[in-house]
């Protein structure tokens, strides 16, 4: 018997029992098909985030006070005054890694312009921040070194502001809003950036000189934090050090020795690319599990393979007692019930991976969930499925390849 023969006789076997046999695939079709769907929402969230960490600015650094120990009890960092202007200067001037960098301080409060109001974040920055945070103004200007010099009362406003504050679609630029009763002349409006993967709305934001935050509205002398951004993605890690290096000298923080150890930071170094790693290991984990879960269901359905093979097997006794009587040897018959399994499993895989694309796109269309198809995931969806064909599809080959040709033909 050739291979051919084999092939013909397995189609027909199929063909013979089509609704059992579309059963016994469906298992295959199910598995395939969740592998794919899971895999292409796994990682087209993957995908969403790290586009979304990319656009609020992938090589940011950011620079925060660090908790201190005050008589036994550590302090809150948000209480801290350990970032000073002199410290941003030293950056500015030292740091060889950084292409842009900015102080930051924000309050929050409520924002009037006639008889509307809003509530909102006021963040005192300076020119450098549009870079590291990637935002264009849309309309208007930026605040020029004199306004910071100065601290004068002049704000740029994010859409969403523009939106509550000017309901009638009216033109902010020039306008007069105040915020907590200290009023500010409106330069610019941002250019629409959404919701971050957060859920934070990155338009509810309101851009002013850092000089006029400090001493109009907080009456600080010190920073909130700085941001920076690294010269290449590559190259933070570097500009993290060379940042540490920096504010350990400004603030002459003590190196260890051979008696003593180092005085521990008094600053918190956070980076883009740091929440971007964890973001990816979050959702590598999600996808995985997703992965595993689906997966289950192709193992569900190489068992049923197994399942009606047996039941092949134990119909078609006789079938193959006669082969056996006319020549047909072990190997031929353990060749034919595992090119029937593994037809079964390969069809099963052709049909779960149509299914598995259409079912990703209409859950993109249905649900507004980002997907991804990874081509290797279809290819390793279908060499998985093959090979629970052939594995579920063994045992039972064997078992009619072992049958004694004469009990073959007299079982009944």
């Amino acid at each position: 018997m050739n291979t051919i023969n084999l092939f013909k006789i397995a189609l027909k076997a199929i063909a013979a029992n089509k609704l059992r046999s579309f059963l016994t695939a469906l298992g295959i079709i199910i598995g395939v098909a969740s592998v794919i769907a899971m895999l292409a929402i796994g990682q087209g969230s993957k995908r969403s985030i790290r586009q979304q960490i990319s656009e609020m600015g992938s090589n940011m650094i950011m620079i925060h006070p660090g908790a201190d120990m005050r008589g036994g009890v550590r302090q809150d960092p948000s209480e801290m005054q350990t970032l000073k202007i002199s410290d941003f200067e030293a950056l500015r001037d030292e740091a060889r890694f950084i292409t842009a960098i900015s102080p930051s301080v924000n309050s929050s409060g409520q924002f009037v312009s006639g008889n509307n109001n809003t509530p909102s974040t006021v963040y005192g920055i300076n020119q450098d921040y549009l870079e590291i945070r990637q935002l264009e103004v849309e309309d208007g200007e930026m605040f020029t070194d004199q306004d910071i010099k100065t601290a004068a009362k002049v704000c740029l406003l994010g859409k969403t502001v523009v939106d509550n504050l000017f309901p009638d679609g009216s033109d902010p630029i020039g306008k007069v809003v105040r915020f907590n009763s200290i009023p500010f002349r409106v330069i610019g409006v941002l250019k629409s950036k959404g919701y971050n993967s957060m859920g934070q709305d990155q338009d509810d934001v309101v851009l002013a000189p850092y000089t006029t935050v400090m001493k109009r509205i907080l009456a600080v002398t010190y920073l909130q934090g700085i941001n920076c951004s690294a010269v290449t993605e590559a190259a933070t890690d570097q500009a993290i050090e060379d940042i540490t290096s920096i504010l350990r000298r400004t603030h002459k923080l003590k190196d260890a020795t051979e008696t003593t150890e180092a005085e521990e930071d008094d600053f918190t170094i956070r980076s883009q690319e740091e929440m971007a790693s964890m973001m990816n290991s979050t959702m590598n984990l999600l996808t995985i599990l997703l992965g595993s879960v689906a997966g289950i269901s192709l193992i569900v359905g190489g068992i049923g393979i197994m399942n009606i093979m047996y039941v092949s097997v134990t119909e078609r006794t006789k079938e193959i007692g006669l082969r056996m009587s006319v020549g047909a040897r072990g190997i031929d018959i353990l060749s034919q019930f595992l090119i029937e399994a593994a037809l079964l499993s390969i069809s099963g895989g052709i049909l779960g991976i149509v299914f598995g694309i259409g079912a990703s796109f209409l859950i993109k269309m249905l649900a507004n969930m980002p997907i991804y198809i990874q081509p290797w995931s279809i290819f390793v969806s279908f060499g998985v499925c093959t090979f629970i064909g052939v594995f579920f599809g063994w045992y039972p080959a064997q078992k009619a390849a072992r049958m004694n040709p004469i009990e073959a033909i007299r079982y009944e």
